[in-house]
């Protein structure tokens, strides 16, 4: 059996050589973010009743396009113990605190293998964790009471939060604004004129 350091560095290299687009901090294997795209394999939709094939249909046609910015922490006794998941971008999901973006998966937080790989992790348990959202155990309490009182209302702020923020060239423009924001605090410092004002957020 190999040592955590050798799993990590094998489970890491088969996700820097798979479709996955991988950013290390630091110049390390330990932490790292990884641009996550939304489920394109609708096999994922498996075995439900049928009042449920058409939330989980929804969901799917919503999520499909998304791309978001995961941050992933492996700790040292990787794989015996589960990496740390936390989404960058903005999601709105019963399961995923909106503000730290902490996934609630019982998979990753309780009931982790080492059998499992980051692989699993972004091609299985996080497409279906987007796919089938527990609002019995929350980690974002509004999504989830409006999920369960209005469906309709949820399935719509879901779409909102995917077209704002889930985009594929959101990464980069949320980089772009910045360095314009600051270049534009450095031309304000520099001069007595006032500035004009930009764009404001959305």
């Amino acid at each position: 059996m190999s040592s955590p350091s050798k799993r990590r560095e094998m489970d890491f290299m088969k996700l820097m050589m798979s479709d996955y687009k991988v950013e290390t901090i630091n110049d390390g294997m330990q932490e790292f973010y990884v641009e996550f795209h939304g489920p394109k394999d609708r096999s994922l939709v498996l075995f439900l009743d049928l009042f449920l094939i058409d939330l989980i249909e929804m969901f799917y046609y919503v999520f499909i396009k998304g791309v978001w910015k995961v941050r992933v922490e492996l700790p040292d006794a990787y794989p015996y113990k589960s990496p740390s998941i936390g989404f960058v971008t903005k999601i709105y999901h019963p399961n995923v605190d909106e503000m730290s973006g902490s996934v609630c998966l019982d998979v990753i937080n309780q009931t982790w293998s080492p059998m499992f790989d980051l692989l699993n992790v972004f091609e299985v348990f996080l497409p279906q964790l987007l796919l089938y959202p527990n609002p019995s155990d929350p980690l974002n309490g509004e999504a989830a009471a409006l999920m369960m009182r209005d469906r309709a209302g949820y399935e719509q702020k879901v779409k909102e939060y995917c077209e704002t923020y889930a985009k594929p060239d959101a990464t980069a423009s949320l980089e772009a604004k910045s360095s314009d924001e600051e270049l534009s605090d450095e031309e304000y410092e520099s001069s007595d004129e006032e500035t004009v004002p930009g764009n404001p957020d959305p």
